[in-house]
């Protein structure tokens, strides 16, 4: 089974953070979600408070196939000041293995850390200027190599079958799409 952490800060958006694991959970991924904070419960953008699965000093995260941080403001930006999910997430990437953000998150935090260098990118309109040495799509999805990009709350759907469909395969995500119903509501 395929391991995934998804990092959770407070002000994190709500729907590109739980729809992802939700998703996922579904696809049979083994997913954690991790609190970058000195508590368990992290506060999302929008005042929902959830409880991380773990803290993120009782995290190793050398089995990871998956490293994703979800946007929103502020969420994004206290993911970028956590040292420890800087270096994680740049480990990851070195590795070779799968980096994922979405939102604000590419710009506040993977284009800083030099991820996006000479890479395809998309992320919320309005913060594509900090992707000066990506290419900015401007899609809903965007992957290039071993990091995939999502551009904001309405990416979350597609964003999580598609790296489903990465860890997995395709076929599982289109039954899981098909299952919650969204390959009808793209149909319409």
């Amino acid at each position: 089974m395929k391991k995934v952490y998804v990092f959770l800060a407070d002000g994190f958006e709500d729907v590109e953070a739980l729809i992802p694991v939700d998703i996922w959970r579904r696809g049979g991924l083994d997913v954690t979600t991790v609190s970058t904070t000195e508590f368990p419960l992290v506060q999302s953008a929008h005042s929902v408070n959830i409880e991380a699965d773990m803290m993120f000093e009782q995290c190793e995260f050398s089995d990871a196939d998956l490293l994703f941080l979800p946007g929103g403001m502020p969420g994004a930006s206290n993911l970028f000041a956590h040292e420890g999910v800087c270096k994680a997430v740049i480990d990851q990437f070195k590795a070779g293995k799968k980096v994922a953000a979405i939102c604000a998150s590419p710009a506040v935090v993977l284009a800083p850390l030099g991820i996006l260098d000479n890479k395809l990118a998309t992320c919320y309109p309005g913060f594509e200027q900090a992707l000066k040495k990506a290419t900015y799509t401007g899609s809903l999805i965007t992957v290039d190599g071993n990091v995939t990009t999502g551009e904001g709350p309405a990416a979350a759907f597609p964003f999580a079958y598609e790296l489903l469909g990465q860890l997995t395969d395709h076929q599982n995500a289109r039954q899981i799409a098909d299952g919650m119903r969204f390959t009808h509501l793209m149909e319409r």
